[in-house]
């Protein structure tokens, strides 16, 4: 009956983690609305206005036949102009109702499985991950492997390319000391960023003025204050003290090490912009800011995580330091193995340099996730039905219930007062065998 409800297939849980696949087409088709709505009534209005007035003055001969004819003219290059954006306009919402169909499709699947034990939900499955890889890889700017992972797999409409890399690149070009591809998406999605009350267009601001201030130049210095006066003085309300210390910054050299002007003239900014502009797109389009691939190993890695995986980590490494230096060999740092009543390694634990072993062993100590698994949450196990009955700790670490290990032991023809580890093979004397109790 416990496997039967382990391999229950919870469609609800399924879907928190895939919200962000059915939310940003439908993000981007309001996007899309936007851009057209405004440009189709003006020029709408525009035309409107121009042939009423056109009309009358022809009507009442105020409009010579010449300039009728440059009226139409004019009325004939707004509307295919207007053409032009429409058909811009149809054509992405096109191709996003085609994201959607395929996205609605793929969960779909997954409405129509019941257990993990189907054949076909380890197909899903697989696409999912797919899909997981290529969202963490375009968030990390590895734009190319991403597009060829969801090129070789098919399933370009279920991931995010184009998105991702428009920020990818506003975001690389900020990392290499320009603003203005920044700026110009900041214009484009100004209410929006109002809205979200963001501080990205007045931080690229700032930013422009101390590119301004670093030459020394007199000429950019007066430029600089032509700009503050433009774009920083209407924030004085909102960021006063970022504005006093812009203001502050005509009095000292990018040389200074007076803070706080020495950080504004750092080129750590730059990297600064790049996090803050990442951070308000995702935000705009309603996405996470961790990657949908660390939310997921978060709920497996909270299943496994014990205290024992952080709390004596660094304990450890500084007892296995000391070690090496006693035995005149260099200290590992990498070493990151935790301690050795750890229950997923404690059997491959040995005093001299072993941290490998152990990080093979366990998943949160291992090199690759154990960062990533130090803010997750232990699990917590209300019932267990899964837990063998008179439950023994072997001196390995390992844990097994008596009857089984007695039942291996009378297998194994060993002799009496003796068990053996189903994994390793190591016999061990039952009077070292320790009691475990579950609370």
């Amino acid at each position: 009956m416990a496997d039967l409800e382990a391999a229950k297939i919870n469609h609800d849980n399924h879907l928190l983690l895939d919200q962000p696949c059915l939310r940003l087409p439908y993000e981007l088709l309001r996007k899309n609305f936007r851009s057209i709505h405004y440009p189709l009534e003006w020029d709408s209005t525009s035309v409107k206005n121009l042939l009423k007035e056109t009309a009358n003055g022809s009507l009442n001969g105020k409009t010579s036949p010449q300039d009728v004819v440059k009226n139409l003219d004019q009325m004939l290059v707004k509307m295919r102009g207007l053409k032009r954006k429409l058909t811009a306009a149809a054509e992405e919402e096109d191709r996003l109702y085609r994201q959607m169909d395929s996205r609605v499709a793929h969960l779909r699947e997954l409405a129509d499985l019941n257990t993990v034990d189907d054949v076909k939900y380890e197909a899903w499955s697989r696409q999912r991950l797919d899909r997981l890889l290529v969202d963490y890889m375009l968030r990390h700017g590895y734009d190319s492997s991403a597009i060829a992972l969801a090129d070789e797999r098919g399933m370009r409409d279920l991931v995010d390319i184009d998105t991702f890399v428009v920020m990818s690149k506003i975001r690389q070009s900020l990392e290499g000391g320009s603003v203005q591809e920044a700026l110009a998406w900041c214009n484009e999605n100004k209410k929006e960023l109002r809205k979200m009350q963001s501080n990205l267009e007045f931080m690229l601001r700032c930013q422009q003025y101390i590119e301004m201030m670093r030459t020394g130049s007199q000429t950019k210095m007066l430029e600089a204050i032509g700009h503050a006066k433009k774009h920083l003085t209407p924030f004085n309300e909102t960021y006063p003290v970022e504005v006093s210390n812009m203001a502050g910054l005509l009095a000292y050299r990018p040389d200074t090490h007076l803070e706080p002007y020495a950080s504004l003239y750092s080129a750590s900014r730059w990297q600064k912009l790049a996090e803050t502009f990442v951070e308000a797109h995702l935000k705009l389009l309603n996405l996470p800011m961790t990657p949908l691939l660390h939310i997921a190993l978060s709920s497996g890695l909270s299943a496994l995580k014990t205290p024992a995986c952080h709390s004596t980590q660094a304990q450890v490494r500084s007892e296995s330091q000391q070690d090496e230096l006693q035995n005149g060999t260099t200290p590992t740092p990498t070493a990151t193995a935790s301690s050795s009543n750890h229950p997923h390694h404690r059997q491959h634990h040995h005093h001299h340099g072993t941290a490998s072993l152990t990080t093979r062993v366990c998943p949160i100590c291992s090199t690759e996730l154990n960062a990533l698994a130090r803010n997750v949450r232990y699990a917590h196990h209300g019932k267990s039905r899964l837990l063998e009955h008179d439950l023994v700790l072997l001196p390995n670490g390992r844990v097994y219930g008596r009857a089984r290990l007695d039942e291996y032991a009378a297998k194994s023809g060993l002799a009496a007062g003796q068990v053996k580890d189903l994994v390793t093979g190591e016999v061990v004397d039952v009077g070292e065998l320790r009691k475990v109790f579950v609370t």
